[in-house]
């Protein structure tokens, strides 16, 4: 059974679409066109992932009208709007360079330009205005903004993320 935290969210049933079991997806993607290949898709209903299969689907800005198997009239079109919509972690587009998503760089090595090793990243904290690195070096926590200027380099063979963390803010930490 798939479970919510093998996905990542993609956005929500908006409406029912024609009068043949059609859905509206309005997503929330940077790039929809990377999900037109999709197959499948999960939504939750009672707090269960369940798997819906794809036949068709038409693009539309940042909707997409899809029709899924034995989903055949308005009235069972109706039962999935408003429901989440997820695929699995491995459905995500691969980023490269210095962009990452905040689930895969759990675990990497941080190094800092100039402090060098600090430790593993343990949590990416995400708040309204900011994310943030949590990073444990032994015992004392050392939080970094995740900003353009700070990430330097991320090296997914050697699950290393290199950073240049703004000047006084990791000694502030280790004190």
């Amino acid at each position: 059974m798939m479970k919510k935290e093998d996905c990542f969210y993609l956005g929500r049933v908006a409406k029912t679409h024609g009068l043949k079991g059609e859905v509206t997806i309005k997503l929330e993607a940077d790039d929809p066109s990377a999900y037109l290949e999709m197959k499948h898709f999960f939504l939750e209903i009672n707090k269960v992932l369940t798997p819906f299969f794809v036949e068709k689907i038409t693009p539309n800005g940042d909707k997409f009208f899809v029709s899924v198997q034995d989903v055949k009239t308005v009235e069972q079109a109706q039962n999935l709007v408003g429901k989440p919509v997820y695929l699995p972690l491995e459905m995500l587009p691969k980023l490269s360079g210095k962009q990452f998503y905040y689930h895969e760089i759990v675990g990497f090595m941080v190094v800092d330009t100039e402090k060098g090793e600090l430790g593993p990243v343990t949590e990416v904290l995400e708040y309204p205005t900011q994310a943030i690195l949590q990073i444990m070096k032994g015992k004392k926590e050392i939080l970094v903004p995740i900003l353009d200027q700070v990430i330097q380099n991320v090296d997914r063979d050697k699950k290393i993320l290199t950073i240049t963390a703004p000047e006084g803010l990791i000694d502030m930490y280790l004190q």
